[in-house]
């Protein structure tokens, strides 16, 4: 909590502070902070009927689901399928030695690697790499 919400908040602090001002200057501040609550009440209160509209609003369509017949529930079912399956990981079917001398495997879909390139660009043939 900040130093002026503290002094705001304790009647003391208010006290003494207010010895510092006018009479005048402490009734502008007052009709500001007035300004700034009723503000903040009116921004609540139309938060609070928005969000009572809202309720009422699902109420009526759950009516409206109920008379035709429809679970609320089943249309969520329908709503929420699962996501489609992830695919098995494909098996590799070539294995070479890369340019730091690993070996690594390529299951033959998509870019071929650079280093499987570069041998091929060489002269040999892919069924040279083929995992049996």
């Amino acid at each position: 909590m900040s130093d002026a919400m503290k002094a705001l908040l304790n009647l003391r602090s208010l006290r003494a502070l207010s010895r510092e001002y006018s009479l005048e200057q402490l009734q502008e501040a007052l009709e500001k902070l007035q300004t700034v609550v009723s503000e903040r009440e009116e921004a609540e209160a139309e938060e609070i009927a928005k969000e009572k509209e809202r309720t009422e609003k699902l109420a009526q369509y759950r009516e409206m689901l109920l008379a035709d017949g429809i679970d609320p529930e089943e249309l969520l079912a329908t709503l929420n399928k699962a996501p489609k399956a992830k695919r098995a990981q494909r098996p590799a079917k070539y294995r070479f030695l890369d340019e730091n001398g690993e070996e690594k495997t390529w299951t033959g879909q998509g870019r071929t690697p650079s280093a499987l390139k570069k041998a091929l660009d060489e002269g040999k043939s892919l069924e040279e790499f083929e995992i049996k």
